[in-house]
């Protein structure tokens, strides 16, 4: 009976000690987006189109508005156009082709003394320049395509993209709207990125440089109720706040089914240094 007692006893004592060890090492955290992106402009123009709203979630490069840009588009087109123009090339292969039989001709009856050198050096001279006309003219279509390369650089910048996979948790401006740089409307959408969510932790100075970058986590959420999910350390801050003496560390978690939001409280537990927390803790 009371080896009993004793049994029952220390098994409390034992899970007694395993509970206070993990609420020593338990500590509080917010989740946050990796970045929240504000999402403007690089050119001043009125809003023509919104395509998404505050709630929506958004894909890297999937686009968010356009600006108004019909005279952008049709300077494009022209450029397109130049481009492609073959008639000026083949009309002047054309000719260097014709100097060219023409050049050779002379050239066999100057050998053969049936007509003057000046007319054949004179019909060389036309090659030449039919030559040089052949070459102007493939460099102003190269120059037609860089201007084509510009004019979709200048069309693009019409054109509002997500930078990230996130959600639009902001809007500053509406369509109809013109987005000016420099004015007060210092972005369009505001994006936050939700994978991997970014977990902040503030922890005492006693356990600076046990933390290591790579190191797990188990970090459980207000929200979903009863959830846990592992996260790894990411950042630990080299600089401790002297007033509080505590400092900095960010972890990384990943988030691809998009069920963890964003600022939300939680609490961080770190079991590969359980001990050495909840000893230097407890020695502060």
């Amino acid at each position: 009976m009371l080896l009993n007692t004793y049994i029952q006893f220390g098994a409390l004592l034992v899970a007694g000690t395993i509970q206070a060890t993990c609420l020593a090492a338990e500590f509080d955290c917010l989740i946050e987006p990796t970045q929240t992106v504000e999402v403007g402009s690089s050119v001043t123009g009125r809003i023509d189109r919104v395509h998404v709203k505050r709630g929506d979630w958004v894909k890297k490069m999937q686009t968010l508005a356009t600006l108004e840009s019909d005279a952008e588009r049709a300077a494009s087109e022209l450029a397109k156009f130049k481009s492609q123009q073959i008639g000026p090339s083949r009309m002047a292969e054309r000719k260097m082709e014709f100097s060219k039989k023409k050049l050779d001709r002379r050239q066999e009856m100057a050998n053969q003394k049936l007509m003057a050198l000046q007319d054949s050096e004179d019909t060389e001279a036309e090659f030449r320049l039919a030559e040089a006309e052949l070459q102007v003219a493939k460099e102003n279509r190269q120059i037609a395509g860089l201007e084509l390369q510009q004019q979709n650089s200048l069309l693009n910048l019409r054109t509002v993209k997500s930078p990230v996979d996130g959600v639009v948790v902001d809007q500053g401006a509406f369509q109809g709207e013109v987005f000016e740089l420099g004015s007060n409307k210092k972005y369009i959408f505001k994006v936050a990125e939700m994978d991997p969510l970014r977990v902040h932790v503030i922890l005492p100075k006693q356990v600076f440089g046990e933390l290591k970058q790579g190191m797990s986590a188990n970090v459980t959420p207000e929200i979903p109720k009863g959830s846990n999910y592992t996260a790894k350390v990411h950042m630990v801050d080299r600089l401790i706040d002297a007033a509080s003496g505590t400092f900095v560390v960010f972890l990384e978690m990943q988030n691809p089914k998009l069920e963890i939001p964003a600022g939300v409280k939680c609490k961080v537990v770190f079991p590969e240094l359980d001990g050495n927390m909840v000893t230097k803790v407890k020695n502060n």
